[in-house]
Formats: C-alpha cells, structure tokens, sequence
C-alpha cells in the first residue's frame, strides 16, 4: 500500500537563512516556494522523495500555532511523509491495523505568481506512531510527477537522493509492529552490533530506508520515538565536500564508511538542526 517516501518536512525559525543553505549544501534550486496561511516553504524534490522547508509568517492563529510548533521542537524533522496511491483506501486499511488518525484534509499553498498546489494527506495521531509525525500523502498512479530540482552546480558535486531518515526508538519491538505489521514496510535488517552500542532495523520504502536505531544501554521503555538526522546520495563525495566547505560551511573530512565500500562526510551547519550526512557507495540494505 506505501509506495515510498512521498516527503520529509522540517520546520525552521529562520526560513529564509535555512533555504539558502540548503541550497548550497544540494547544489539544487527549489522546485516551489509558497505560502499558505500563517505559513511559507521551499520543496526540494528528488527521485522518488522531496524535502520540504516550513517556516512561520504573518500573524493569527495558524502562524501563533506553528511557531508553538517550532519552539516546542526546535528546529527539526517535524514529520515523514508516505505515499499512497489511494488515501482513503490506506487509512481504512490502517485503522483496521489499530492505527488512529485526524481528519483528513488538503494542504494549498500559492506562490508569488499566484499559481497554487494541494495535496491530499491524513496525519496519523502521535501516540498510534509512536511519538513522532507520520502522514499518508496520497500520489495517483496516473497522477504528473514533479521533475527533480535542478542543479546549479555539476551533477556530480550536487547531491542526487535520500539514501535514509534515522528514526530513535527506545523500543525496537514496538517499532518493528509499526513500521512492519501495520505500515507493512520491508524489514531487510534487523542486526544489533557491540561495538556500536545499538540495534538497527532497517525498513524499506521506495528508494529509501527507514532506519530504526536503538541503544543498546537504554533500558526499553514507552518513552516516544524521536527523529535522527538524514542521509543524502552523492556520486563524488569529494567533489561534494569541497564544494559546501568552499561556500564556508562547516564539514568533515570524507572518510570511510560504516559499509565496506561506501564513503561519507557530516555537515555540522546550516541544516536546520537535522543532522545530515553525504554518502556515496551501496550503504542502504
């Protein structure tokens, strides 16, 4: 029923700051900027997922309402978004999976040409998610896709995909029966490593992963998930770290990573307190 990761929202306090470096650290141009009611934001799209940038404007009771929001979680991932191809039909399979959800309803916003989207969604309530925001976005089979932002640096050098969004858990066997018997997503890894003090479950949808951490050390408890940080697809990684530590960003080396025969940086700065990593090489399961 979930095709694949239809976007990740972040919510910011400086909008316009956190566009712009953003913009740098994909070495892309955002596909739309537009405002809705006590509201603006950027969408960076991708292969098979878009990255969406919300920031508070204006006054009244939808902007008091999500800087509430953003000075509840800081600057964050504020939610993930799946796509289904039909929204009525995935929620009432959910529900009947023990799932709960608010009303439906159709986000719109206008850019400064006057052009409007909309899409349909159904925001699942945090306690049946575990603590965090998910959301169904309904996608049509026959619907228009949107192209990928375009470039303004070398294909190479700009980043390409999401490789994986990090979810916290302090109980894997609660978010193995989300992620896998209710949401119905992949389970391809399960491997609790020493070394590293964790527990990983590796879920599938679409071209991405969720991946699932949990320490090792942390007692299990019903404490809520929380959202990590992400990964980012790359060919050059090199290319790519030189470039965005060029424009006075800070980052680090390229080194090896985890997986024989992938390499990886981490971009400390500008990324609207979501901690991000660049990798190149066969790193998701």
């Amino acid at each position: 029923m979930i095709t694949g990761i239809d976007h990740i929202a972040i919510q910011v306090r400086d909008f316009d700051a956190t566009v712009a470096n953003y913009e740098t650290i994909f070495g892309r141009t955002p596909n739309w900027r537009g405002f809705s009611p006590g509201g603006c934001h950027a969408w960076f799209q991708f292969p098979g997922m878009a990255l969406d940038i919300i920031g508070a404007t204006g006054t009244g009771p939808q902007a008091d309402a999500a800087r509430a929001e953003i000075a509840k979680y800081g600057d964050a991932i504020w939610g993930l978004g799946l796509s289904v191809p039909d929204l009525d039909g995935a929620t009432r399979l959910f529900e009947r999976r023990g799932l709960a959800f608010l009303p439906r309803h159709t986000t719109r916003t206008t850019n400064a040409q006057g052009d409007e989207r909309a899409w349909e969604l159904a925001v699942m309530k945090r306690k049946s998610a575990n603590g965090v925001a998910l959301f169904l976005v309904e996608n049509k089979a026959d619907a228009a896709k949107w192209p990928v932002a375009p470039a303004n640096v070398a294909e190479d050098a700009a980043v390409n995909t999401l490789d994986h969004i990090v979810v916290r858990t302090t109980d894997p066997e609660r978010a193995v029966a989300l992620y896998g018997a209710r949401l119905g997503l992949d389970l391809r890894l399960d491997r609790s490593n020493e070394q590293w003090g964790a527990r990983q479950l590796f879920f599938r949808c679409g071209t991405a992963v969720v991946e699932v951490g949990a320490s090792l050390q942390t007692p299990v408890s019903a404490a809520p998930d929380r959202f990590g940080g992400l990964a980012w697809r790359v060919h050059d990684p090199k290319a790519a770290q030189a470039r965005i530590a060029a424009a006075g960003m800070d980052v680090s080396e390229v080194r090896q990573g985890r997986k024989p025969g992938t390499s990886v940086f981490t971009v400390r700065s500008g990324t609207g307190g979501v901690p991000t990593l660049m990798l190149a090489g066969n790193a998701a399961e």
